[in-house]
């Protein structure tokens, strides 16, 4: 099975549990040494990876290189790492069975865990996000909280993914996670209930002054697409739309391209560039409304998210108000390996409609705007000088 997939690794999102599949059990359930296991990673990349020179790496070179030390499902595990790292693209990268069962539990939009977005600092790990609603919301846990110690184990020196790894547990079951205080409150031990997750792509509402609010957090989930056409139904009398992409570290490439052909009437979405060619996806000319509109990014609008961007942007569509986006012009394909592992692999990079390519760069905003609690109102003033001048020109042409 394989998927298109853009990511943008910002933070580890924990937590998941899962049963693991058999070791080195193969598609139709013969027995796969953990060699063929490395053979199968490197001929998937010899065969996919877009740059054809594999970045100034001797590919053929590296086929055999480990091989005297593969002994293990968790050697050929290893090796395969390293066998990615002569790449030097962090995004063609290797999932173990359990990571790669949180990705696609993440794309099936449920997960068990506590709801939390880590990243590493120096005294511990900070909380970056946190899920509305989710069981750290619920424990009283908040964004800006540092975690000082996970089931007691210090988180001094702790990478994200190993928070996970502690983290992750049985539904019902409990993690400890000590949080810490400051001038007016202790340091405090907080019980966090792992549950089951539902995760929502998308939150909308009507504001005053019958303005239209979506925000898309993530574009991973299977049913993004879907929820944006319902908030779409939803908001159809608004007289204008600020849809907030600030944050959105990206996900599945189909999503962006489903949800840009909802807005535009026409144009290009998106060029990617392979070794097979280019491929251009179009419009179909049909969009779900027509109602003016306003893009809010930021530098964690990543990925998937760019390419709704940029297509929005240059076909002139909406206004986009913000900071330069993360700057990731590149897709990834999903590759299952045997034993329930897999393999991202950069097949393709992309260039928005106008034909710029954005990797590294970002996605510039028509309107930029430093300061991410000034960016609303001043996408809320665009928007209102798009409606008024919206409701001009549909006067004159009823004249």
């Amino acid at each position: 099975m394989k998927r298109t997939l853009l990511l943008a690794l910002l933070g580890t999102f924990a937590a998941i549990t899962f049963n693991q599949p058999a070791q080195g059990q193969g598609r139709h359930g013969y027995s796969v040494t953990p060699r063929e296991t490395y053979h199968r990673a490197w001929q998937l990349v010899r065969d996919n990876f877009y740059n054809p020179k594999y970045n100034g790496v001797n590919w053929t070179a590296l086929e055999h290189k480990y091989d005297a030390k593969i002994k293990t499902t968790k050697d050929a595990h290893e090796c395969i790492k390293l066998m990615l790292g002569n790449l030097h693209d962090p995004y063609t990268r290797f999932l173990d069975p359990i990571d790669f069962q949180e990705e696609n539990n993440a794309i099936n939009s449920r997960f068990v865990g506590i709801g939390v977005n880590l990243q590493q600092v120096e005294d511990g790990l900070l909380v970056k996000r946190v899920l509305e609603g989710g069981p750290a919301d619920q424990a009283g846990i908040a964004e800006g909280d540092e975690i000082l110690s996970i089931q007691g184990l210090s988180a001094a020196g702790l990478t994200a993914p190993k928070a996970a790894e502690l983290i992750r547990g049985d539904t019902g079951t409990s993690v400890d996670l000590t949080v810490k205080g400051n001038e007016s409150r202790p340091n405090r031990t907080i019980a966090v209930e792992r549950k089951e997750i539902t995760i929502k792509s998308v939150n909308s509402k009507m504001l005053d002054g019958n303005i239209g609010y979506v925000q898309i957090s993530t574009f991973l989930s299977n049913d993004a697409a879907f929820e944006f056409k319902a908030a779409l139904k939803k908001l159809e009398s608004a007289d204008g739309l600020i849809l907030d992409l600030r944050r959105n570290p990206g996900g599945l490439f189909i999503n962006a391209v489903e949800v840009a052909d909802m807005l535009l009437d026409n144009g290009a979405v998106v060029s990617t560039i392979s070794r097979r060619g280019k491929h251009t996806d179009l419009s179909s000319g049909s969009p779900v409304t027509h109602q003016p509109l306003v893009v809010l990014i930021d530098e964690e609008t990543a990925s998937a998210s760019e390419i709704l961007a940029g297509a929005l942007k240059d076909n002139k569509r909406a206004t986009i108000v913000g900071m330069n986006s993360y700057g990731k012009g590149l897709v990834q394909e999903i590759n299952n390996l045997p034993g329930g592992a897999a393999v991202h692999i950069t097949v393709s990079k992309y260039l928005t409609p106008n034909g710029e390519d954005i990797n590294k760069v970002g996605v510039r905003p028509d309107v930029q705007v430093a300061m991410h609690n000034e960016q609303f109102e001043v996408a809320l003033s665009c928007l209102k000088d798009k409606i008024s001048k919206s409701k001009q020109l549909r006067a004159i042409s009823s004249l």
